[in-house]
């Protein structure tokens, strides 16, 4: 089964799977819009938008082929995850931005062996798992930081 309009819109990250160019890094910079919402937010966006991307994300798959560059929700939520509990001003946003997409793009184990995961969960997996990398060098240097 296909993605009707509203799963495409939302899976696409609000269309942003649909740009010409680096449609998962517009997408995760569409999604840093949302980091002022609070911690609580985002954890719920995380598990709402998690199992929701497992669901449309197998129906991309069915439109447009394994891991389409169309499905960007992945990228939103490895964003949240990435910045989850992570204080925020211009040094922070830079730094765990480009970690973030040094991961997503690196792909270091175990990111690649969940991208060959079936469907909506290996779209999703190897995103979230990506983004706690980058989150966890976050919080370690912002503690070696600021301690």
């Amino acid at each position: 089964m296909k993605p009707n309009k509203f799963e495409k819109l939302i899976g696409s990250g609000l269309l942003t799977g649909y740009s010409p160019f680096a449609s998962g890094t517009v997408g995760s910079l569409l999604a840093l819009a949302f980091l002022p919402l609070g911690k609580e937010a985002l954890a719920a966006l995380i598990l709402v938008f998690f199992f929701y991307g497992i669901y449309i994300g197998g129906k991309f798959e069915v439109e447009y082929g394994k891991d389409p560059g169309q499905f960007t929700l992945d990228e939103f939520v490895g964003t949240w995850v990435a910045f989850f509990a992570i204080p925020l001003n211009l040094y922070s946003i830079i730094f765990i931005f480009i970690v973030w997409r040094f991961f997503d793009i690196l792909k270091p184990f175990p990111v690649r062996n969940a991208e060959k995961l079936k469907g909506g969960l290996g779209i999703m997996a190897d995103d979230v798992i990506a983004a706690l990398y980058a989150n966890i060098i976050g919080q370690i240097t912002i503690y070696l930081i600021i301690k």
